[in-house]
């Protein structure tokens, strides 16, 4: 019998039980841990819209990091999402972490040996290019009288990911909340990010030339051209699409806001934004 969740009505509190431990965290600014918050929600409501319609929730981190991260002068430390969700209690039956970086893997394991080892959790390190195939044979495969849902995490800060993976993924079945955010200041703007990694850009986008991108004179255009290529790419795969846009105070990222994506073809992107807009009282108009 499958098994209903409800959204709460407060988001998941940071887990207060880390400590310090010598292992890799991750520097940021503050505004990590709204983004944090915010990815929590979208989760707790994907799961809560898809409980009574699937078997079994898989949540997988295509860039899970050390799962740790630090900010301020005093180092205030707080859980990634990944990890914060973890402390949840949420009916979620398999968590993959998938992460490269061999010191940041290494913190992560520790870490959800010495927390978690109670949850079906797994770390993965293949290269990104490998990782489609790799999900597809430890992630248990939709059959009769079985239904899978799966939720995957794409936040590395960068375009790291290329649309390729995506689509591999997508061709699986797999929802994608993504948070568009990577460093666009004065000195990593536009042009540095056209001329110094178009090749980078191509593969992120999966297009084969920066024809629609050429036209762009700020790195405000410049971002608002990039999520928007890619959510009619992800149209183009079939999946629904849908963003929220959020305000961000940042040296890193020097825009007014930024977007946080959520994919589906299982599942009502309309109905998790519904949720979230109900919850965080954000909202979805382009700024």
């Amino acid at each position: 019998m499958k098994k209903s969740f409800s959204l709460s009505s407060k988001p998941t509190p940071q887990a207060s039980f880390f400590q310090h431990d010598g292992l890799s965290v991750t520097a940021v600014e503050s505004w990590f841990k709204v983004k944090v918050q915010l990815i929590e929600r979208y989760v707790q409501s994907f799961i809560a819209n898809a409980s009574g319609r699937a078997d079994e929730i898989v949540f997988v981190d295509l860039c899970a990091g050390s799962g740790l991260f630090s900010f301020g002068h005093q180092k205030e430390l707080f859980a990634g999402a990944g990890l914060s969700l973890l402390s949840s209690n949420l009916p979620v039956s398999r968590w993959i972490f998938c992460e490269q970086d061999n010191d940041q893997r290494h913190a992560l394991q520790q870490r959800v040996t010495h927390y978690f080892r109670n949850k079906n959790v797994m770390i993965l390190d293949e290269p990104v290019d490998a990782l489609a195939d790799k999900l597809k044979s430890v992630i248990p495969q939709p059959a009769r009288g079985n239904k899978v849902a799966v939720l995957c995490l794409v936040d590395p800060f960068s375009f790291e990911i290329p649309y390729a993976t995506i689509d591999k993924l997508a061709s699986q079945g797999f929802s994608f909340l993504m948070p568009f955010t990577w460093v666009m200041n004065q000195r990593m703007n536009y042009a540095y990010y056209l001329d110094e990694h178009r090749d980078r850009i191509k593969r992120f986008l999966g297009i084969a030339d920066l024809q629609r991108l050429s036209t762009v004179q700020s790195n405000q255009q410049f971002y608002k051209h990039m999520v928007r290529i890619y959510q009619n790419n992800m149209l183009m795969l079939g999946l629904n699409t849908a963003l929220s846009v959020h305000k961000v105070d940042s040296r890193l990222m020097e825009l007014p806001a930024f977007y946080i994506g959520f994919f589906s073809k299982k599942f009502s992107t309309k109905a998790v934004l519904n949720d979230i807009q109900e919850s965080e009282h954000v909202q979805f108009e382009l700024w």
